[in-house]
């Protein structure tokens, strides 16, 4: 059972000295609620909550700690929400190292010893209760809802949080998992906008009958959602992965065109001098033209898929695994007229939340269809005893070479 919630001393002055207890949120006219979606409030309405913070910039295990506080019944706008997932995204880790373009700043809010940021970006909340004011909104949103952040930077490495109701958009939870949910808003948005506000790659826009993307990083989390939606519209891909021995390779190949990829390519072949000639062979001679290419890793990798672009491709960055520049020869700006630009999904949700809610609505529409699979996923079990230590493992382990799968964490009795 969670600790007594503390209480502000100005309050606490005005009331006699009882003992707070702690009861499942439940009510007369409804049977109790599951174990799991109890939450613990003090008689005095506030909820306890713990949180993932660190007061300053470094690795992980050397700098976060799990802080709990409390929350106050919420008021106006606000809502209080409970986290049912959130993911281990590298941008999140890239903030808490300080090595990220834009850092959330620290604040002295849950009343940590010194001044904190909570990371994440991503997440599937609950509506648990929400302020007098919240109807008055355009936003429809209730208690017992889903909903996922609007905007980036509202730390979500938490059990529960308070946020106006205008920071969040509401969800049709029907037939999906909170890690879906929770998941949806930055790789497949990301995959989805490259795909179609970069070049028309619609094959009855072209003389050609088919027209091709190529992309590096391709197991990851953009790649997957790349390929799928790519065979949703019908535009052919080549996939670029690092390669892996034996059989994990070979089971890799064989996953990845299940999802819909045309041809799968090992790093070591994009990066051989056999690649353009491959390439030809696999887009008719040459005459089905590689329009476009995802890049995600940079250096000698970004430069091969950019030789293999048609003239007038765009070649686009949205990460730097390799942590390497993007190096351009001369005659493929010259001679074949490339373009080379970037995109950050979370640049563009700020400025598009409108657009951001037609196209999360759009891929939940397909993932209850069955036509979206989920990335593969290592789900982090965070209950309310659970420890500072286990959390932390988990985010370090995310640094650490080939992994099964996304680090989600997954919120139980909280």
């Amino acid at each position: 059972m969670p600790p007594k919630p503390t209480i502000p001393s100005t309050i606490a002055r005005s009331m006699p000295r009882t003992r707070s207890t702690f009861l499942p949120r439940t009510t007369t006219s409804k049977p109790p609620l599951d174990r799991r979606r109890q939450r613990y409030i003090s008689t005095y309405g506030y909820t306890q909550a713990k949180a993932l913070v660190y007061s300053k910039h470094g690795e992980p295990k050397d700098v976060l700690s799990l802080h709990t506080h409390s929350l106050p019944p919420p008021h106006s706008t606000l809502l209080t929400l409970r986290t049912l997932s959130t993911p281990l995204n590298p941008a999140d880790i890239n903030q808490i190292q300080g090595t990220y373009a834009s850092l959330p700043p620290f604040t002295s809010a849950l009343g940590t010893p010194s001044p904190s940021a909570v990371p994440g970006n991503e997440a599937c909340f609950e509506v648990l209760s929400a302020g007098s004011s919240v109807s008055r909104t355009n936003t429809n949103i209730q208690p017992g809802d889903w909903v996922i952040p609007k905007t980036t930077g509202l730390g979500t490495w938490r059990t529960h949080l308070q946020v106006p109701a205008e920071q969040v958009l509401r969800v049709d939870k029907t037939g999906l998992k909170p890690s879906q949910v929770g998941t949806v808003g930055v790789n497949p948005v990301t995959a989805w906008r490259m795909l179609k506000d970069f070049v028309n790659l619609d094959p009855a826009s072209s003389s050609s009958s088919s027209n091709w993307f190529i992309q590096n990083g391709a197991n990851s989390g953009v790649g997957r959602a790349a390929i799928q939606l790519g065979k949703k519209w019908g535009y052919k891909n080549i996939a670029v992965v690092r390669d892996r021995p034996g059989d994990e390779g070979t089971r890799l190949r064989q996953e990845l065109e299940d999802l819909g990829a045309t041809k799968v390519v090992g790093e070591a072949e994009a990066l051989g001098k056999g690649f353009r000639d491959m390439v030809k062979e696999f887009t008719a001679g040459g005459r089905e033209p590689v329009k476009l290419a995802l890049n995600c890793v940079g250096g000698k990798s970004a430069t091969a898929l950019a030789k293999v672009l048609s003239p007038g491709g765009h070649l686009v960055t949205y990460g730097a695994m390799s942590r390497q520049p993007v190096a351009v020869p001369t005659g493929l700006l010259i001679f074949k007229d490339l373009v080379f630009e970037g995109f950050w999904v979370s640049r563009w949700s700020d400025a598009h939340p409108e657009e951001k809610r037609r196209t999360v609505d759009e891929l939940l529409g397909m993932m209850r269809e069955g036509l979206f699979r989920d990335v593969p996923m290592v789900e982090v079990p965070w209950g309310w005893d659970t420890g500072k230590e286990e959390l932390v493992q988990a985010v370090q382990g995310t640094l650490e070479g080939y992994r099964k799968g996304k680090g989600v964490f997954c919120f139980g009795d909280t």
